[in-house]
C-alpha cells in the first residue's frame, strides 16, 4: 500500500497536469463537447456525494470485465461514500473517441483525495479509467468500464 505522502504528491502532480491541460485547452463542439461535460457532471455528482445522480448516467445493461452490473456499481459508491467524509476529484481526459456518433471510448486518469478512516485521516488515490458510452435516450451513459490504480493494468 502507497504512503499518504506518496498519494499526496501524486495528486499534486495531477493537479499541476490539469492545470496545464485545460490551459491548452479550447472550445469542444459536437458529441464530444457533450462526454467532457457528461464526465464534469459525474465528478461534480461524486464530489457531493450524489449516487443516485451518478446512478442515472449509469446504463440498466452496465457490465464490467470484473463482473459487476450497475446493482454492484450502486453498492461499490455506497461504500465508498460512507467511508469518506469530504472528496475531492481531479479529472484529467486524456482521450475521447466518438463512434458514429451514439457511442464513445473516454480514457482518464482521476486523482482522488478525501477525509478518510486511516490513521492520517487523509486518503489519496489515482486510478486510470477507460469508459465506453453510449448515446441512451436521455443523453449519453456509461455501458461499461475498465480501471486500476495509476501504473497499474486496467481490469
Amino acid at each position: 500500500m502507497k504512503s499518504v505522502l506518496t498519494r499526496l504528491v501524486t495528486c499534486a502532480a495531477l493537479v499541476a497536469t490539469v492545470s496545464l491541460v485545460t490551459a491548452c485547452g479550447g472550445e469542444v463542439p459536437g458529441p464530444e463537447a457533450e462526454i467532457r461535460a457528461w464526465v464534469d457532471a459525474m465528478q461534480e455528482d461524486a464530489e457531493n456525494e450524489r449516487r443516485r445522480e451518478i446512478l442515472s448516467r449509469i446504463s440498466e445493461g452496465y457490465t464490467d470485465r470484473r463482473g459487476n452490473d450497475k446493482e454492484a456499481i450502486n453498492n461499490i459508491l455506497r461504500a465508498w461514500f460512507l467511508r469518506r467524509d469530504g472528496i475531492t476529484m481531479l479529472v484529467s481526459i486524456e482521450d475521447v473517441e466518438v463512434i458514429a456518433e451514439t457511442a464513445a471510448k473516454v480514457r482518464l486518469t482521476v486523482g482522488m483525495a478525501g477525509m478518510g478512516a486511516d490513521r492520517f485521516g487523509v486518503s489519496a488515490d489515482a486510478y486510470r479509467f477507460e469508459l465506453e458510452l453510449g448515446d441512451g435516450n436521455d443523453g449519453w451513459e456509461l455501458l461499461s468500464a475498465r480501471w486500476g490504480e495509476l501504473g497499474a493494468s486496467l481490469e
